[in-house]
């Protein structure tokens, strides 16, 4: 089978209008009203001086995690050696929460950078920890475009909380 190709010239206007429109609501940022909010209400599990770890409101699977830094920065080259080395650092612990809170058979680690790459907040760079389990896949994502979530957000933020890696960094909510 060869790739084939659909020329669509009209399309170069929408994508143009598309990587010039607002990345945030009202002008502020989700991670970073999220940073300044209540932990426990915003789902926050661990935080240091750099860099910190929420629960996604809206999780490709329950346990996807997302680790950002403080500091409103869009590009991982801009992040100051000390956020970056605490955003591998909260990466691991968020791993090992993962492995011990639902035992998966994988987890997918990912930053999107840029809109055009997928990331939902492209002026705010942010890594994903989705965990993953073998034979863990269904029709109802790629057919009735709906994911079928087994525990609440509330349930998994607990069940996390309660699987945070006791280190020098300082955890957060309740």
């Amino acid at each position: 089978m060869t790739l084939e190709r659909l020329w669509a010239g009209w399309r170069a206007g929408y994508i143009e209008e598309v990587a010039t429109a607002p990345a945030a609501v009202d002008g502020e940022c989700l991670f970073c009203a999220l940073a300044a909010a209540d932990p426990y209400d915003a789902l926050v599990l661990a935080r240091d001086d750099f860099v910190f770890a929420v629960m996604n409101a809206y999780p490709y699977t329950s346990g996807h995690l997302m680790i950002e830094p403080l500091r409103h920065e869009a590009a991982l080259t801009g992040l100051r050696r000390a956020e970056a080395n605490a955003l591998i650092a909260m990466t691991q612990a968020t791993n090992a929460a993962l492995d011990a809170a639902y035992r998966p058979d994988g987890v997918n680690l990912g930053v999107n950078l840029g809109r055009a790459a997928g990331a939902g907040v492209p002026g705010h760079v942010h890594l994903h920890a989705v965990p993953r389990w073998v034979g863990d896949t269904n029709f109802m994502t790629a057919v009735a475009e709906t994911r079928v979530l087994p525990e609440s957000l509330r349930t998994s933020f607990e069940k996390l909380k309660k699987a945070w890696p006791h280190s020098e960094m300082s955890t957060t909510g309740q």
